[in-house]
Parts: structure tokens; sequence; C-alpha cells
């Protein structure tokens, strides 16, 4: 990474960190991104260049994943299985990297105790629904259809995955989020055996 990644990585931390900061302190209603941004030593200019509110900036994981998805090279000749399983990959190494931010622990307890960023998750998620399956189709990887079942599959995965971590979390009982995300991905991959479709 050079010098202007690092920067623009370190102003995303510091910005994600004063918003977690403020939600755990103030609650959502009361926090806004003037605020956000005097605690961040930024302007609010500079805050909407990286997120565009509040919760996307509490909550970014799906952005960098669909950054991640679509960055991904497939190649025309992959089968729909093939080209889940390469998504999958993409996705198992996005939550690796997210597992060694420590702040997944206070997102996940934040999202148990605020509706409005369970919302903004799920507008996050219909987003990349969208997004990928149509990249998925636009590319000729996938037929339509296809790229939308791909798309939300891979979503659900993820959702399912970081759900279950605060499950456990709450309950207090310690668990691995990226263990977590494999036992994920073993049950869809147990759901959608052939075997379970035939008639």
């Amino acid at each position: 990474m050079g010098k202007r990644e690092d920067h623009k990585a370190a102003t995303r931390r510091d910005i994600q960190l004063a918003t977690l900061d403020l939600l755990e302190t103030a609650g959502i209603e009361t926090t806004t991104v003037a605020r956000i941004a005097e605690r961040a030593g930024i302007s609010e200019r500079t805050f909407f260049r990286y997120y565009d509110s509040k919760e996307s900036a509490a909550v970014p994981g799906q952005s960098e994943l669909l950054d991640a998805l679509l960055s991904r090279e497939l190649q025309p000749s992959l089968s729909p299985a093939e080209i889940l399983r390469e998504l999958i990959d993409a996705c198992r190494e996005q939550f690796a990297y997210e597992v060694e931010q420590v702040e997944f622990k206070r997102i996940s307890r934040l999202l148990l105790h605020e509706p409005r960023l369970l919302q903004a998750v799920s507008r996050q998620e219909i987003h990349l629904v969208n997004v990928l399956s149509g990249a998925l189709a636009e590319r000729g990887l996938l037929p339509r259809m296809q790229a939308q079942i791909v798309a939300e599959l891979i979503t659900c995965t993820w959702r399912i995955a970081w759900q279950c971590f605060a499950l456990e979390e709450t309950a207090g009982r310690a668990s691995n989020p990226a263990e977590l995300f494999e036992q994920a991905v073993s049950s869809l991959a147990e759901v959608t055996a052939p075997a379970a479709f035939s008639a």
C-alpha cells in the first residue's frame, strides 16, 4: 500500500471508530455526521467522501465485501457452482480481513441494540445483491436468475455467520466468527446438494 492508500485507510478507520464511539455513548438518534466528523478531526465533506451515512460508517462491511466480490477474476468457462465457489472464497478472504479488525464485536453489539443499524444493513444487503447479480449477468457469466440466486446465497451466508456470532456473544459463549462462517458455508453445501432438488 502506498502513502495515499495508507492515509485513506487510516481516515476510513478514524471515521468508523468515531462513529462507533458516539453510537455507543449517545445512541443513533443523537449521533450526527457533524459530531462524527468533529470527533474524527475531519470536515463533513470529507466524511461523505468515505461514507454516505452514519449507518454505513458504523457498518461498512457490505461495501467492502461488494468491492472484493466485484474485483474477483471469474472466467466465462466456469460453471455456476464454480462461480459460487470462487465468490465464497472471495467472501472468506474478506471475512478473515474483517475478523482481524477488532471492531466487529462492537458492531455486533450495536446491531443487537440499534434497529436502525439493522435496517441500514438490510438496505446494504439488497444493494449488494442487486449490484453483484447485475454484474454477473452483464459480464455473461450467468443468466439473470442464476446470478440473482448466487448473489443471494453469498449475502445470506455472510449474514448468517455474523448473526450466529452475535447470538453466541449475547448468550455469553465464546465463538470464532471465521469458524461460524465455515459452518455456514458447509451448511449451504449440504442444503444445496443436488439430491435436495430431485423429485
